[in-house]
């Protein structure tokens, strides 16, 4: 197939400074304050040392938002025509992990590439949306509503979502669905198909529940009920919300939070990390970060709305809805409105792999911005 047929009529680029100058500068320091606010709370929880959290985060964050800048100045009609590769690599990837990946917290889930180790289940919430976009691109609204068509979306969902249970990481798992359930539904996909689906999965869930494994369970029924084992699977909710609760509107101080400098908050550098924020800034620290988060994600659906073709309509949108989705589990689950569940706060809390996916996935929302007037052919999605 060639480039012609693949993307449509050829186009004059801009030159690549040009593409840098119209970035949308304000967005890009929203996430850079974000950041910040992470290695601010990772030399807290440190006990006021930049090693070894802080620097590492610094040099990673570094790395990473060269990586989103590059990418959000490479043509959009790019990332569409290496959509499918870099889906079949992420389960490669997946594959690689159950073969001779790195076990720890309970799962295999990591593989270690040297100067860090990486997770690709997190890479492979990309990968899936990017698929999925690529392939609805080249269908209309009643070829989505069709279904025969969904045959290729739903393999496209399943396999690494079942790749992402055996490792096990049922949260991680359920955020590729719902992320690509988010691209179908925008597509145009019926909803009385998810309502169906929806109500087939509560019917299901008693027979789910025998395949759990003894921690999920744990993790479930301390959700419901946190009070049962205060000292066991209950400590590090109960902890949270002490130290939620004691930070009041404006924290006790920077450096100043007890829970988290007397060791009380489990996995504080990284699960946690909210939890001290809030206990040192208070809820005005919490609103101020929150507020960010906001901009970032509503500005990566305005983008999506505003997109001229399908593919980075879609793109943007699904990408936006991914990365709310770890705000907001982290943030529920350290309030105890969530289960437990690993998820990290993407750029505050300590880690390479789901900072990464973030900058990864912003940097193709903000190429869906600086080329969202690009058309594409509707036949752009390829051969499926």
């Amino acid at each position: 197939m060639g480039t012609a047929r693949m993307f449509g009529p050829r186009r004059v680029e801009k030159p690549v400074l040009q593409r840098i100058a119209g970035l949308n500068w304000g967005i890009v320091l929203a996430n850079v304050l974000l950041a910040a606010a992470g290695f601010a709370m990772l030399y807290s929880v440190a006990g006021g040392t930049w090693d070894p959290w802080a620097s590492r985060q610094m040099f990673r964050f570094g790395v990473a938002l060269v990586v989103m800048l590059v990418i959000a100045v490479i043509d959009i009609r790019y990332w569409m025509a290496i959509a499918y590769p870099a889906w079949f690599l992420g389960i490669m990837l997946l594959v690689a992990v159950e073969l001779v990946g790195d076990t720890g917290m309970g799962g295999r889930r990591w593989l270690d590439i040297g100067f860090m180790r990486l997770q690709p289940s997190e890479l492979v919430k990309i990968a899936t949306v990017m698929a999925l976009a690529r392939y609805f691109h080249g269908r209309n609204y009643f070829q989505s509503r069709s279904l025969r068509s969904l045959v290729v979306p739903l393999l496209l969902l399943i396999i690494p979502f079942a790749l992402v249970v055996r490792q096990p990481d049922l949260g991680t798992a359920l955020m590729i669905v719902v992320g690509g359930v988010a691209v179908m539904f925008l597509a145009g996909v019926p909803a009385w198909l998810f309502i169906v689906s929806g109500v087939a999965i509560t019917a299901a869930i008693p027979v789910a529940w025998q395949f759990l494994r003894d921690y999920q369970r744990d993790r479930i029924l301390t959700f419901i009920n946190p009070e049962s084992d205060p000292l066991g699977a209950g400590y590090q909710i109960a902890q949270s919300k002490i130290a939620i609760g004691s930070g009041g509107t404006t924290g006790k101080g920077f450096m100043e939070g007890t829970q988290s400098h007397l060791n009380f908050l489990p996995e504080m550098k990284t699960d946690f990390i909210f939890t001290a924020l809030v206990e040192e800034f208070g809820l005005m620290g919490a609103a101020i970060v929150l507020a960010l988060y906001g901009i970032v994600l509503g500005y990566g659906l305005l983008m999506g709305i505003g997109c001229r073709n399908q593919f980075g309509r879609l793109l943007a949108s699904g990408l936006a809805v991914s990365l709310f989705l770890y705000v907001l589990i982290n943030v529920g689950m350290v309030m105890g409105l969530l289960p437990v569940v690993g998820v990290p706060l993407p750029l505050i809390s300590y880690g390479g792999s789901a900072m990464l996916t973030w900058m990864v996935a912003y940097g193709l929302i903000l190429s869906v911005s600086t080329h969202r007037h690009v058309t594409i052919a509707p036949k752009g999605s390829g051969i499926i």
